[in-house]
């Protein structure tokens, strides 16, 4: 182990697929956990518009030292079709944020979103189980929160999206699977909810609009992102001006380190 990332001919390769990817840290974190556990392969962020996604996808195929990919805003649906294949978390949830690559150039993706950001939820000394959650968002990364934010037992789950037709998708989706947690789209004011969250790109830039109400926000209520720069969104930066516990963005991509690791068989 060396404190500089050292690349050669044996190091695997991974790339993070995005559109910007000026806010990308992951890179960054995946490569600090690498060096620390003497696992020799790096991972660099690839700038991809939209239009050209399928021809990097069908290029990396044919990359025999990467041993995947990540993918973010905005391709983590639009990925899906590219694919050979997808795990069953990952057809649940109807989006993908990793993919491995295996020897024959066969794709395969999973999404571990959800479980990361439950993980540093409770990392964080925050309880999942009997809440009530507003969550702003119904993308790729609002679906993976939203089923996993049930599945660890949310009382009530209200989502708010631009389009209000995926948000009542969304919402019909998750309650089908977990009828245990009351699923509505649509919101609640944020003062009624245990949990505040954000899964939209909204915050990325500075002049974003903070992408829900937060009429009546106080402590107790939790405020978390799944942004990751900045590191304090104008969302953090509100709930922490009224006291509010937050939760930020890095969070929940701490916690999936080790899976993506086991996933795209890196470990040591």
């Amino acid at each position: 182990m060396t404190d500089s990332l050292r690349i050669t001919g044996k190091t695997r390769i991974l790339f993070m697929l995005g559109d910007p990817v000026a806010h990308i840290m992951g890179s960054a974190l995946f490569n600090d956990h690498f060096r620390a556990h003497g696992i020799d392969a790096a991972v660099s962020p690839l700038h991809v518009a939209p239009g050209d996604l399928a021809q990097v996808v069908g290029a990396i195929r044919l990359l025999r030292n990467v041993a995947g990919f990540g993918v973010t805003i905005p391709h983590k649906i639009a990925v899906l079709p590219l694919l050979d294949e997808i795990s069953q978390r990952a057809r649940h949830v109807g989006a993908v944020n990793f993919v491995h690559r295996a020897t024959d150039g066969r794709l395969t993706g999973d999404n571990v979103d959800g479980i990361g950001f439950v993980s540093g939820l409770q990392r964080c000394g925050v309880t999942v189980a009997g809440a009530r959650i507003l969550q702003a968002g119904a993308g790729g990364a609002g679906r993976a929160v939203a089923f996993a934010l049930a599945e660890a037992g949310a009382a009530s789950l209200n989502i708010v999206n631009r389009s209000a037709a995926k948000a009542e998708a969304l919402a019909a989706a998750v309650q089908a699977a977990y009828p245990a947690c009351r699923v509505q789209a649509g919101a609640i004011p944020a003062a009624a909810a245990d949990i505040v969250v954000n899964t939209t790109s909204a915050g990325m830039k500075p002049d974003d609009p903070i992408p829900l109400d937060l009429a009546g926000l106080q402590a107790p209520t939790v405020v978390a992102e799944v942004i990751m720069s900045p590191e304090i969104t104008a969302l953090l930066a509100a709930g922490q001006a009224r006291g509010c516990t937050i939760v930020r963005g890095r969070e929940m991509l701490l916690d999936q380190i080790a899976s993506v690791c086991r996933f795209m068989a890196l470990d040591p």
